[in-house]
């Protein structure tokens, strides 16, 4: 009798597995952020390289990335919709992080050469200290605004599940270009060149 229960149980877990890893997922999923804004992902873009324009707040190519606003190390409040008119690079990252580590300096090269913000999201309850994150700021020259994500809300809203993790914003506001994991300078210029 156990053996048949044991069987039946096996095979309802299979089969449960295979119908999971083959039934089509929904298309699109909604998630509330904390503005109240509705959060979504469009159907599949079939026109590959051109990122076609939606009207929702998203984190999907072409949706309008969702508003936040935060402290920056320095006790400034700085506000993602603050930047619409310019190209922006939303970049969340920590610095215990060994890619964050290797990809700073070429953040802050792009930010000196190229036409673009970037608020560089420290990632900030996950760090042992405020004062690590100044003096990271401080060690690797970081010009650029670093707001402090505290309670992590901003990254759980854009979804941060790999550190470091980027968004480039066009000046409309709306997302062009995502990467999960570090970019080099030669990647973020070539996404950059792409977005108004």
């Amino acid at each position: 009798m156990k053996k048949a229960i044991l069987i039946v149980l096996a095979v309802g877990m299979l089969g449960w597995a295979v119908y999971d890893f083959i039934s089509p997922s929904g298309e699109t999923s909604d998630v509330e952020d904390t503005g109240g804004n509705m959060i979504t992902s469009p159907p599949p873009n079939d026109n590959e390289g051109e990122v076609q324009e939606f009207n929702e707040v998203g984190l999907s190519l072409g949706q309008i990335a969702p508003d936040f606003e935060l402290t920056t190390l320095e006790g400034e409040p700085v506000r993602l919709s603050d930047y619409r008119g310019q190209r922006v690079i939303v970049n969340f990252w920590a610095t215990w992080c060994p890619p964050c580590r290797e990809e700073i300096p070429d953040l802050q090269k792009l930010y000196d050469e190229k036409d673009v913000e970037i608020l560089a999201v420290d990632l900030t309850k996950t760090e042992e200290s405020e004062e690590n994150v100044r003096d990271f700021a401080d060690d690797f020259e970081m010009t650029f605004p670093v707001p402090m994500d505290v309670n992590s809300e901003v990254a759980t809203t854009y979804q941060v599940r790999a550190y470091p993790t980027s968004y480039m914003i066009d000046s409309n506001g709306r997302i062009q270009f995502s990467a999960m994991g570090a970019m080099d300078y030669d990647l973020m210029v070539e996404e950059l060149s792409k977005i108004e």
